[in-house]
């Protein structure tokens, strides 16, 4: 009998939690009553949590509850946190996968002591020197994945080529029938433009490129990642995340100010064509970031979002599991050994 995909999730972690955490199991139950393929471990608060699960009538039979005593707060640093989370919600439901209980975790709590304590409990890969934070973005033709999104601010030629192959294989696990084609963010997509840095890069990832592993298409600009000719974005921290909050802004900016320019019989007359407009907008349809590079997976689902965006979050972690990240991750970090 094949192997159940177990999810282990933080209940305790971020902004009202943790009833949105809970809410967002119940929506993921409802959408996949027929599958009979995964569990929810929950770990936090016993009460807390089984009220919650009373309250949306989830049974015993679907999830299973685990007591941690104390949580990760929102305002603790990583230092502290590594001295006193042994007993926290957090701690607990990353380490279960040390002790094969669990296939992925998934927290919406803070997010520097989540990657610390993440990287301390399941160590690096061995080909991998530093973990990356990957988000989803959409574009014209489907969903970009785009990393690293803050985890490293400063990196060298050889983590953007780990980082190439850790998002291609995260996008061959969630797109199966898609080639990874990666691309490089840079301020010009000409050979000639960019950083010392970038061209030695660039180098890199032209050499490794092929059927098997993943497409280089080169240099992309900013304005060109929603386009959709690339699907897998490579770039340092720093400047994944200030893209990441430019993006986030521009959309919500756009969706708030086109509600306001619009009157009333426009409103009803375009009704449907902006319904559509804001759904491919919403930011919780694409909540989840990944950390990638770490002996298993883990999910940082947005500490502020409501139970519809942890729905997805949850979501994302079954999908991944289901298309077999770890084993893709190994396959193309195989192929730096021929670099």
């Amino acid at each position: 009998m094949k192997k159940k995909i177990t999810i282990a999730i933080d209940a305790m972690g971020g902004e009202n939690s943790p009833d949105k955490t809970i809410e967002g199991v119940s929506l993921f139950l409802k959408e996949n009553t027929n599958n009979k393929d995964f569990h929810i471990l929950l770990y936090g608060d016993e009460t807390k949590i089984n009220s919650r699960l009373k309250k949306f009538k989830i049974s015993s039979n679907e999830v299973k509850v685990i007591h941690t005593n104390s949580i990760v707060s929102d305002d603790e640093t990583p230092l502290t946190a590594i001295k006193n989370s042994k007993d926290t919600s957090m701690w607990k439901c990353i380490n279960s996968q040390t002790v094969g209980e669990t296939d992925i975790s998934l927290s919406a709590g803070n997010t520097g002591v989540l990657l610390v304590i993440s990287r301390m409990i399941l160590k690096m890969m061995n080909k991998v020197s530093k973990p990356a934070l990957a988000g989803l973005w959409p574009n014209e033709k489907g969903m970009n994945v785009v990393l690293d999104l803050g985890a490293n601010i400063e990196c060298n030629e050889n983590n953007l080529v780990d980082f190439a192959e850790l998002g291609s294989a995260l996008y061959k696990s969630l797109y199966p029938n898609d080639k990874p084609r990666v691309s490089l963010l840079n301020v010009g997509s000409e050979e000639i433009k960019g950083t010392d840095l970038l061209k030695k890069t660039f180098k890199k990832l032209e050499n490794l490129s092929n059927e098997n592993n993943f497409l280089f298409n080169g240099y992309i600009e900013g304005n060109q990642i929603m386009k959709g000719d690339s699907n897998v974005i490579i770039t340092d921290g720093f400047t994944g995340n200030v893209a990441l909050k430019t993006a986030e802004g521009t959309a919500k900016f756009i969706t708030d100010n086109l509600k306001k320019s619009l009157n009333y019989i426009s409103l009803l007359f375009s009704f449907f064509s902006l319904q559509n407009f804001k759904k491919k907008l919403d930011p919780r349809k694409y909540n989840g970031a990944i950390f990638l590079g770490l002996n298993g997976p883990v999910v940082k689902s947005h500490g502020s979002t409501d139970a519809l965006g942890f729905y997805y979050s949850i979501d994302l972690c079954y999908k991944i599991i289901k298309g077999n990240l770890m084993t893709e991750i190994k396959n193309n970090l195989n192929h730096l050994e021929s670099e």
